[in-house]
């Protein structure tokens, strides 16, 4: 039993994101990085390796150098999959190009920079039977996990009201002016793509409002807005939801909300009862009732299903946060390559993991939140690609 050996594009010096994977990634010593392409700079890309002490024969100066070297190698040895964590134009290419060198992929979202590419992924997937995941992070926390397991038994009733937040304030002013490297790529359409708030925080938001309740979005009302003068995409926006079964939503996600960190939270109401849960208190699940008092729900306790449990470390009353969610995906698809490289079925939760499935959908409500926000048209539907 070896670990899974992983691979890099992107997250090198300055980058947020790839330390966040490479961390996630390590926390249950089931993976291991052994080779990267960390920046196009061929230089920046050897310190980015040198300083997580990777062989320089192991760093390479570009993704297509990085698969074609890879896969010279004893297939013991040669990294297994990718992990994709560039600005969002690049991620089409490199998984194309991954997934044909004969590596699954790992990406961070959005998919792709368009629908039209991630509906090309999703048949390139089909063609080389590689594996595909996504990293919409807070599908990983152990209480979303168990509020999508109570909903789907029936406890709270048949659904009728979602409400889902998102707030931040971080560019309620133009941080893309100054050398804050996050801030300007997220801002640029030729690196972000068509939308910016929406692109980057929205599409998590409408992820976990189809995750917990199991319902899809079949149409949305939006409205989107520039808030900060000379921005080309959005830095905010306001939606309103209408799901299978008949359910109704609304989804708000913010980049200039000023005084807000990360707030996503998320409320379910049923005909029997509702449920509430924020990403900045991720250890607190509340059920509430109208016949009796309101129930909170503990990560590590007992009474949790065994989905949350299996994706708890630690015992309860010891927080566990973001890095401990993300790594939960990483665990996922990495149980899903190791049932692969045995011929074995992957287990139920291996396979609670975001893919394709996601990507399109992810890229879909982008583009048509987009779309509606331009269109005197009221109502769009959420097309079933």
């Amino acid at each position: 039993m070896t670990k899974i050996r992983m691979g890099m594009i992107g997250g090198g010096e300055g980058a947020f994101i790839g330390a966040v994977h490479r961390i996630a990634a390590s926390i249950d010593g089931e993976i291991e990085l052994v080779c990267g392409a960390f920046s196009s700079d061929r230089e920046r890309s050897l310190r980015s390796g040198a300083a997580l002490h990777l062989p320089e024969s192991r760093v390479y100066g570009s993704y297509g150098e990085m698969f074609s070297r890879e896969a010279e190698l004893p297939a013991d040895e040669r990294m297994q999959f990718v992990g994709i964590v560039t600005p969002n134009h690049m991620h089409f290419p490199v998984a194309k190009l991954a997934l044909e060198s004969g590596f699954h992929v790992l990406s961070d979202k959005p998919a792709t920079f368009n629908l039209n590419e991630a509906l090309e992924l999703r048949t390139i997937i089909e063609r080389t039977d590689q594996l595909y995941g996504l990293s919409h992070t807070y599908t990983g926390y152990p209480l979303v996990k168990e509020a999508r397991v109570r909903i789907k038994s029936g406890e709270l009733g048949k659904i009728r009201k979602i409400v889902v937040e998102y707030p931040q304030g971080w560019l309620a002013h133009r941080e893309e002016d100054s050398d804050n490297k996050q801030a300007s790529w997220r801002l640029d359409p030729n690196q972000a793509g068509i939308s910016g708030c929406m692109g980057d925080i929205g599409v998590h938001a409408a992820n976990l409002a189809e995750y917990i309740t199991g319902l899809r979005i079949t149409e949305i009302c939006a409205d989107l807005t520039a808030f900060v003068d000379g921005r080309e995409l959005d830095d905010d926006g306001s939606i309103l939801l209408r799901f299978e079964e008949g359910a109704k939503g609304v989804l708000l996600a913010s980049q200039v909300s000023v005084g807000e960190e990360n707030a996503i939270r998320i409320r379910i109401y049923g005909e029997k009862g509702g449920l509430e849960w924020h990403q900045q208190e991720p250890n607190t699940l509340w059920l509430k009732w109208n016949d009796r008092p309101t129930e909170m729900l503990r990560t590590g306790a007992d009474y949790l299903g065994s989905l949350a449990s299996a994706n708890t470390r630690m015992p309860k009353g010891h927080p566990e946060g973001y890095l401990e969610a993300f790594a939960n995906i990483y665990m996922a698809f990495a149980g899903q390559i190791r049932a692969r490289a045995y011929g074995a079925e992957a287990n139920e939760r291996a396979m609670d993991c975001p893919g394709i499935v996601e990507a399109v959908r992810g890229m879909t409500f982008i583009e048509l939140a987009v779309t509606a926000s331009a269109s005197d048209i009221k109502w769009h539907k959420f097309d079933q690609h």
